[in-house]
């Protein structure tokens, strides 16, 4: 009698019309799911980051079992345990002898890298299915960026409207008029602005035994589990999204650059932890975002705002990190040197700003978007960290982070690296951005209203020393090179008292110490 089919489903993968399920009957399949220590380790992960992912992958199993499946699981702890995903393959193989494997392809580089040589490793047939859970194909993605100039995402989201029929009227234009109606979410935050509480999940069972399991192996990563609370389940994650349409998403446009000290979550949707693994369909809550305006339960710049994060933004960074890949993990356009800040790790630091956005950090394994880029982001960007150690702690500290979406975010978007090749221009700010945005100022050692010297917000020597040191790279950008007629008409005596003052402040920086981010 002939082996079953042999599926493997990695931790990213739990999603039940998954490609490599369609078409299988349960008497005839086996599903293989791992959880492995290079994936837990390759960089020492948050330890909400690798609970959420196990306890998971754990539920899903138990699911599919439940539904008729023959699942074939193996535990972090089981003494047999290969530590890696082919190596368990190949217990699995000689354990079931299949008559073939059948895998959705991964979303990381470097797992796919190993897949593609399961062929060559193994005796029985190995397919390898198309991750056809996004809207937009590989294939597809690189058509679209073939012979471009420029690759904006403007410009492919409005294709991804097209595509969908997301926003779309009648006549074939978007919705209201405009496609973007980002200048509308833009207010900052009034006084005394919060938002109601996301739901937070209370750990049964089996995510207190992967809590146990992640406090005794990974102890010393980074973060802690006192206030974990995320969706394991479909049906949590369902919930959590039931809330965001009903109490959060009419704010969530205005308020989506708003930061305020303590109010971790504020408007946000809080669902990219359940969408990047699977347990929620992306379009599905497109679609639902529409419905809440067609419906006038929501306004149309907080849904149009929701609907680019996902199928504009999202389906944008997942093409172009294939289309850059390998390089773009060694981009370093700005040739920034500068080692990561301990703070980073610690949250030891007198700029109110960094200190909330890292706590949240540590305590959630979460900062919503505008506190990546515009705080965390625009300080490594100002002060020239090195790409490689940034893109580590992001991949390291949020829960959502897996290096297809984190890679281009951090190094394109965020730090330049690529040159350009994502975002038009840097994201550089001073402190009066932070002020504008945010109620962090009020509460700071630093004053953003001081340029330089002794009490100034760092923030502002350090834009215009950034501005100062690329000149030669950005003074031809569109976008930002007007700034330097703003600088020069400042005088060498006050250029000179900026420069001075950020040299003085990055002489305080402490380098982190090894082994924070990557096993010495």
């Amino acid at each position: 009698m002939p082996g079953p089919v042999l599926v493997p489903i990695l931790g990213d993968q739990l999603t039940r019309d998954l490609a490599s399920l369609r078409g299988r009957t349960k008497d005839d399949s086996v599903i293989l799911m791992m959880e492995v220590w290079d994936e837990a380790t390759y960089v020492r992960h948050h330890k909400q980051k690798i609970a959420l992912i196990f306890s998971a992958m754990r539920h899903f199993a138990e699911e599919l079992r439940d539904a008729g499946w023959s699942v074939d699981y193996t535990k972090l702890d089981d003494p047999d345990n290969a530590g890696s995903f082919t190596g368990e393959l190949a217990r699995a193989i000689e354990r079931h002898d299949p008559r073939f494997v059948s895998v959705v392809e991964a979303g990381e580089w470097r797992v796919r890298q190993d897949m593609g040589q399961w062929a060559d490793k193994f005796a029985c047939e190995i397919e390898i299915l198309r991750d056809d859970r996004f809207i937009c194909s590989q294939s597809e993605f690189d058509a679209w960026a073939e012979d471009r100039k420029e690759l904006r995402m403007e410009f492919f989201y409005r294709e991804m409207r097209r595509k969908t029929g997301l926003l779309m009227a009648e006549d074939g234009k978007p919705e209201g008029g405009e496609w973007n109606y980002d200048s509308e979410n833009r207010k900052p935050p009034k006084d005394g602005l919060a938002a109601p509480e996301r739901p937070r999940f209370e750990p049964d069972a089996v995510t207190q035994e992967v809590i146990e399991l992640v406090e005794d192996r990974f102890g010393d990563h980074f973060g802690s589990l006192d206030t974990f609370g995320w969706p394991v389940t479909r049906d949590e994650a369902e919930e959590a999204a039931d809330a965001f349409f009903t109490e959060r998403i009419e704010c969530f446009g205005p308020y989506q650059d708003a930061m305020v000290a303590g109010e971790d979550d504020l408007f946000h949707s809080m669902l990219s932890t359940s969408i990047n693994l699977g347990l929620l369909d992306p379009l599905e809550l497109c679609r639902r975002a529409e419905e809440a305006y067609r419906e006038g339960r929501a306004p149309l710049n907080s849904v149009e705002g929701f609907i680019r994060q996902i199928i504009g933004w999202r389906e944008y960074v997942r093409g172009f990190y294939w289309h850059q890949m390998p390089h773009l993990q060694k981009a370093n356009a700005l040739n920034a040197q500068r080692g990561l800040p301990e703070f980073y790790w610690t949250g030891e630091t007198d700029m109110a700003c960094l200190a909330d956005c890292i706590r949240s950090t540590r305590d959630n394994a979460h900062a919503h978007h505008i506190q990546r880029l515009m705080v965390l982001g625009n300080f490594a960007l100002l002060a020239g960290i090195d790409p490689r150690a940034v893109q580590d702690w992001y991949l390291v500290v949020y829960a959502d982070a897996y290096e297809w979406v984190e890679l281009p975010n951090v190094a394109a978007m965020i730090l330049y690296a690529d040159g350009g090749k994502l975002a038009s221009k840097p994201y550089a700010a001073s402190g009066n951005y932070i002020n504008k945005m945010s109620n962090y100022c009020a509460g700071c050692t630093y004053s953003p209203s001081k340029k330089t010297g002794e009490g100034a917000c760092p923030f502002n020597p350090l834009y215009w020393h950034f501005i100062d040191r690329h000149r030669e790279r950005l003074e031809k950008n569109h976008r930002i090179g007007r700034i330097y007629a703003t600088w020069d008409r400042m005088g060498e005596e006050r250029q000179r008292d900026y420069l001075d003052s950020a040299e003085s402040f990055l002489e305080t920086l402490e380098p982190a110490a090894a082994g924070w981010a990557r096993a010495d």
